[in-house]
């Protein structure tokens, strides 16, 4: 399979070459002959996130922060991680939190609103997000809490920023909304919306799961008080991170024990965590660090944000221009339905399709095909529903990312036309 380059002359090309050695999937025996389009579901795990997470197990499978030198070893592996994602994010590491899952994290979350909150406030979610992400902020309507959905077009998926503003007064404490739906992919305005919310007296909080895997954001520089993405998206273990602003964590609740009250990153941690893959997740700062010294050799170090910023953009460059190719085609055909912008830059590269046939029936057909995809609702029956579209119909998911090649593209492209 070719590993070809598409790039931005204003930035270095993508090396595909190097991207993929980084990759052991793309060795293994079984998985040869495969188009991986399923990258919404969960990204491969880049090496040094495997490497660490071997050690780790191996050498490391103590009780960690104790006195003898396995023991050190394994929870300076954790701070590390932390440390070093943090940084990348442009947020203090204490903010930062890992848990089982962002499904898990946002639960503990609204558990603490639910605490902090009164019968009167107010939150706002949207339509547009995965069920993950808005269903246990609904759950506070039980505690007298007024829930108000911001909805999406109909037609477009779009979220409007001024029908959040029409949304807002003195009684709404929080606002949850994605940094882009798993379906409908448009990048929404996260500085913009944040600086709103904040303006009109609220909390923000962002779901960055499917943003994060096209390149880590600068939280830190969005505003959000809140944002939360996923691991095993990102090249890594299957953990939940959480970014809190210091003045938010401090006022609401503690979820952990008691004792852990004042220990910021333990405060939204009422389970034991996964020492191991905590750990894994430095090879995630690995792998980036890994990309930006193979594309840009020489240059004076910005720092870990700088050099997450610089991988971010190489990353949507490539992604950017291999996607715009795919929606042309797909608004060449007149039996696709494209969920979301059909911009490449004003979206994420997960193409949601309807068809008259099942998104599962699709993705079955193009298995035969040896293109690996991906057909459902994806846990946003809302989205799709507010859409005209009926979650038990679904519609066919193709996700890639920055490991994606334009031969790739061209292989699906073929399968596609044979069956739909």
């Amino acid at each position: 399979m070719p590993h070809d380059t598409v790039h931005d002359a204003a930035m270095p090309a993508l090396d595909l070459r190097y991207v993929r050695s980084q990759f052991p999937a793309f060795s293994e025996p079984a998985l040869q002959d495969q188009a991986f389009f399923e990258n919404a579901g969960g990204s491969y795990a880049c090496a040094p996130v495997i490497d660490r997470l071997t050690r780790y197990y191996r050498t490391r499978k103590v009780q960690p922060y104790g006195a003898y030198a396995a023991s050190q070893d394994a929870g300076a592996e954790m701070d590390e991680a932390r440390e070093r994602l943090a940084a990348m994010m442009g947020v203090p590491p204490e903010t930062l939190s890992f848990g089982p899952s962002t499904t898990a994290n946002t639960y503990v979350l609204a558990h603490a609103f639910g605490e902090l909150l009164r019968p009167g406030d107010a939150i706002v979610v949207t339509d547009q997000d995965h069920e993950a992400n808005t269903g246990p902020w609904r759950r506070l309507e039980a505690r007298g809490i007024a829930v108000r959905e911001w909805r999406q077009d109909p037609v477009t998926g779009h979220l409007d920023p001024a029908a959040l503003a029409n949304l807002m007064d003195g009684k709404v404490r929080l606002v949850c909304f994605p940094h882009c739906s798993n379906v409908v992919g448009e990048i929404n305005p996260v500085a913009e919306l944040c600086a709103m919310i904040r303006d009109a007296g609220a909390w923000s909080c962002v779901d960055g799961v499917s943003y994060a895997p096209h390149g880590l954001p600068d939280v830190g520089a969005m505003g959000a008080d809140i944002y939360l993405f996923s691991a095993y998206k990102t090249y890594g273990p299957h953990q939940g991170l959480m970014a809190v602003r210091p003045e938010l964590a401090d006022t609401l609740p503690n979820q952990a024990h008691y004792f852990n009250a004042d220990v910021p990153f333990k405060r939204f941690t009422p389970a034991g965590p996964d020492h191991a893959q905590i750990a894994a997740c430095a090879g995630m700062a690995d792998y980036l660090d890994g990309l930006y010294a193979a594309h840009f050799p020489g240059a004076p170090d910005p720092g870990p944000a700088g050099r997450a910023a610089a991988v971010h953009d190489l990353m949507r460059a490539h992604e950017t221009a291999l996607l715009q190719p795919f929606l042309d085609y797909v608004a060449g055909r007149n039996d696709l339905r494209l969920l979301g912008p059909d911009r490449a830059e004003a979206r994420a590269p997960t193409v949601a399709l309807a068809h008259v046939k099942p998104g599962a029936d699709l993705a079955r057909a193009l298995a035969a095909h040896g293109i690996m995809a991906g057909g459902g609702s994806f846990y946003a029956n809302r989205a799709l529903g507010a859409q005209g579209i009926d979650p038990a119909h679904g519609v066919l998911r193709l996700s890639f990312v920055h490991y994606t090649t334009r031969g790739e593209l061209d292989r699906l492209i073929a399968a596609l036309d044979q069956v739909v």
